[in-house]
């Protein structure tokens, strides 16, 4: 396996930076969905209450998973600046370039992720 160039490594530091930003605006937009639910019985039926508290529930779920997504981001641009990047941190096996490729932020080779 071929050791990244500097310039595939500033391509994914772009792609993870875009990523978070990207993520970023979209936990602002949603944070209206995950509001506390108003249980006022003269404005709301049971059904619908029941629904919205549904839809806050799936709402924090997304942004759970979106902070998630972040701290993945923020660990790998973390790597590139300590020249970390693009090796297992399990077994230090250089990251194959096309599991980097899909996922920047990724980790793990794909034997330590099985």
């Amino acid at each position: 396996m071929n050791k990244l160039t500097s310039k595939q490594i500033v391509s994914y530091q772009t792609q993870l930076e875009a990523l978070q930003q990207a993520l970023t605006n979209t936990n602002k937009i949603s944070d209206e969905a995950s509001a506390v639910v108003e249980l006022d019985q003269t404005r709301q039926g049971r059904l619908s209450r029941m629904d919205a508290l549904q839809g806050q529930a799936m709402s924090k779920a997304v942004v759970a998973r979106r902070q998630q997504q972040l701290t993945e981001i923020k660990l790998a641009l973390k790597r590139i600046e300590m020249g970390e990047y693009g090796y297992c941190q399990q077994c230090d096996e250089q990251i194959a370039r096309q599991r980097l490729d899909i996922n920047p932020a990724v980790r793990l080779c794909i034997k330590c992720a099985d």
